[in-house]
């Protein structure tokens, strides 16, 4: 299957159709490349499957730094395995939700059974469920949705999850979202812990993040209504998030964009609040220009570039911040 459902189906038969995927004897593992959204979705996917399967499991590609996603994995008591732990565990189904397979290296060479998720539709997709609802503000509404059509009453932890993955991914209905956004969010409010919210959200700021955000305003660049920052190499590439977010409070910055490297791949995080850009596609077109993967939402996107392709053979790191505010030039960027 190389295609996604019309939007005229209805959520009851892709509940259907997407648990013919999975039969009792089989092992799924769910990866994920780990923020609010996709941990909820993920949890979400596993209790639909629960006892209907052998045995799942959830692994994720990245490392998560970002203070306020450590404060949910810990006051929601979630467990996420690193991918690299899968290696010679058997299988039989793997599922990839709030990502697609062109999104990411990690996931390029394996081939995903289940594809859910709410960016727009990259090529070349293939499984045995593939749905896509880039019309959609968070993943977690999409897999909010199936619960409810499969009559599963959300517990708590998950039901505060799926919240909090609706609320980070549509910036509180800031960013792109439509009336099932809202109706996902209203159906799971009586059963979310809005303590654990409120705790979760007031833990973002750590001394290393003020390091951070010090380094980030000694070298920012503005460039038209753009806010450029180059942080060199980063620990985690949830500083460079922090860093786009935080410029994008700028009265004068319709565009953030904040760059780092990690383990030898160039990071760059778009974030846009305006009308005519789109910053998923800014951040595909930049990947292609120069040898990457990219993509995202049009008030948010991500690129990742192997260094080489953007050192060349000089090997210097040092011009990396020249390089990469030349090629952001030529994307000529709307406000």
């Amino acid at each position: 299957m190389d295609h996604t459902f019309p939007k005229s189906v209805a959520v009851s038969e892709r509940l259907k159709r997407l648990r013919e995927v999975v039969k009792a004897e089989d092992c799924l593992a769910i990866v994920i490349d780990a923020d609010p959204d996709s941990i909820a979705s993920a949890l979400a996917l596993r209790r639909i499957f629960w006892r209907r399967s052998r045995r799942i499991e959830v692994y994720r590609i990245n490392d998560i730094q970002r203070t306020d996603n450590l404060a949910m994995l810990r006051l929601l008591k979630i467990e996420l395995k690193p991918l690299a732990e899968c290696e010679g565990q058997k299988f039989t189904k793997w599922a990839l939700v709030d990502s697609q397979p062109g999104h990411h290296a990690e996931f390029g060479d394996r081939m995903f059974d289940i594809i859910i998720d709410h960016h727009p539709v990259t090529p070349k997709l293939n499984g045995l469920y593939v749905d896509i609802r880039d019309q959609y503000g968070a993943n977690s509404t999409i897999m909010t949705e199936f619960l409810r059509a499969a009559k599963i009453r959300p517990s708590p932890r998950l039901a505060t999850a799926l919240f909090y993955g609706i609320k980070t991914d549509t910036g509180d209905f800031v960013k792109g979202s439509i009336s099932n956004d809202i109706n996902a969010l209203q159906y799971l409010y009586p059963f979310v812990n809005m303590n654990i919210i409120k705790k979760i959200e007031s833990s973002e700021i750590t001394r290393g993040t003020l390091e951070t955000y010090k380094l980030a305003l000694e070298r920012v660049i503005f460039h038209k209504s753009i806010a450029f920052t180059y942080l060199g190499e980063v620990n985690s590439p949830d500083i460079i998030v922090i860093v786009a977010d935080f410029f994008m409070k700028l009265a004068e910055a319709t565009w953030s964009i904040s760059s780092g490297i990690y383990r030898e791949k160039l990071i760059l995080i778009f974030r846009y609040a305006g009308l005519r850009g789109n910053a998923g596609r800014a951040a595909q077109r930049i990947a292609r220009r120069i040898g990457g993967s990219g993509g995202g939402h049009k008030s948010a996107g991500r690129a990742e570039i192997p260094l080489g392709s953007i050192l060349g053979n000089s090997g210097d790191k040092a011009n990396s911040q020249r390089s990469i505010m030349r090629y952001i030039k030529r994307l000529n960027l709307q406000a």
